[in-house]
């Protein structure tokens, strides 16, 4: 059976390693591309609209200008082969889904295109007036202008914002591995983990950071990032194994993690942001507040970290160190250092003016 029968999600995000899609050589694995291709055609004549985030840009652009490294010796020759090989990679993408009578386009996209909130809107709805159009949008991380401090930095990350933004429901990450294992998949002793229910320690901590061709920049820890970014928006995430051909039709071992509940399109925004201004520590009957669904008050609070203004994002972190939610804050940082741990009646002697009612309302949190 496939991961997503196209009758369980109307949308789907297919995110394409580049190991998959780049020989050794820096040359284009045709003959795979255009098994997959046809998966993806036979999704869309049955109602699916398909989205690709694809991966292979650097690794094509390298080949062609002869950079070390698979051109990531340096974020220069990155960003070089980045520019070079997009257009190798955006003509085949095109070429093969012509061949199946699809119409292809590209859209680039950098980390601040959906952190931003209004820039994250238009892209959101570019997005879908393209798959509403019946277009297979080609995405990828704009890698000629990203900078190591700005940017998603891998692919699977990038998937799962794009399922965010398009209300898509699924999200397969197609990959050199076909799924979570409890340990390092290469010790004899490792199991297989086919269903996720919840992401908490215990799942964090089987995560492997490497990738096993050498070639991509995701490993098991940012997968598991996706799944959480995904699962925030509603939407099932599958880690598949690619090296088979048509890999959306064959059936495969693979590993599902499955969204609690879905969640606004505002809050899912939040729960993805991949950067945040600050932190605010809390007490341990905050934490309990917050996951009754209140908003965080000055009292709950123990420590303020980092620089950030009003409506910046900050990041919640409970007692145990853990990131419980993230959030708008309603306070610039050094207000809110000076009323950690006071009640509203004590705030506006510290302030000056009349507290608001929280450090981060929970009309503007997301609990993670």
């Amino acid at each position: 059976m496939s991961v997503f029968p196209p009758s369980s999600c109307a949308r789907l995000i297919v995110k394409v390693g580049s190991a998959l899609l780049v020989a050794p050589d820096g040359t284009v694995r045709r003959e795979w591309l255009e098994g997959l291709v046809a998966d993806i055609a036979e999704r869309a004549r049955a109602g699916q609209q398909v989205a690709v985030v694809s991966s292979g840009a650097i690794a094509l652009g390298a080949r062609r200008l002869g950079l070390a490294k698979g051109g990531r010796a340096s974020l220069e020759d990155a960003q070089a082969a980045a520019a070079t090989g997009q257009i190798a990679l955006s003509q085949v993408w095109a070429e093969m889904l012509a061949a199946q009578g699809l119409t292809a386009a590209q859209m680039l996209v950098t980390l601040d295109d959906l952190e931003d909130r209004r820039r994250y809107l238009n892209a959101a709805a570019t997005l879908g007036r393209l798959l509403s159009l019946g277009v297979v949008p080609i995405i990828n991380e704009n890698d000629s202008v990203a900078t190591e401090e700005i940017r998603f930095g891998d692919n699977d990350r990038l998937a799962a914002r794009v399922a965010q933004a398009a209300g898509a429901q699924g999200v397969v990450l197609l990959s050199d591995i076909d799924g979570l294992y409890d340990r390092n998949p290469a010790l004899p002793d490792a199991n297989h983990i086919a269903r996720i229910e919840r992401i908490d320690g215990g799942i964090e901590a089987m995560a492997d950071r490497g990738s096993a061709s050498g070639m991509g920049s995701g490993g098991m820890v940012s997968k598991i990032a996706a799944a959480r970014i995904a699962n925030a928006a509603g939407a099932t995430l599958a880690i598949v194994s690619g090296k088979i051909d048509h890999p959306l039709s064959t059936p495969a071992r693979h590993s599902v993690f499955l969204p609690e509940k879905s969640a606004t399109a505002r809050k899912a925004w939040l729960a993805g942001g991949l950067t945040a201004m600050g932190e605010i520590t809390i007490d341990a009957g905050a934490s309990a507040a917050l996951k009754n669904g209140k908003s965080l008050l000055a009292a709950g609070a123990t420590r303020i970290v980092g620089s950030f203004a009003r409506g910046d994002l900050v990041t919640v972190i409970d007692p145990e160190g853990r990131t419980l939610a993230r959030g708008l804050s309603e306070y610039h940082a050094t207000e809110a250092a000076a009323i950690v741990g006071l009640r509203s009646e004590a705030q506006a002697a510290i302030l000056g003016y009349a507290p608001r009612a929280a450090l981060i309302h929970r009309n503007h949190m997301a609990l993670l």
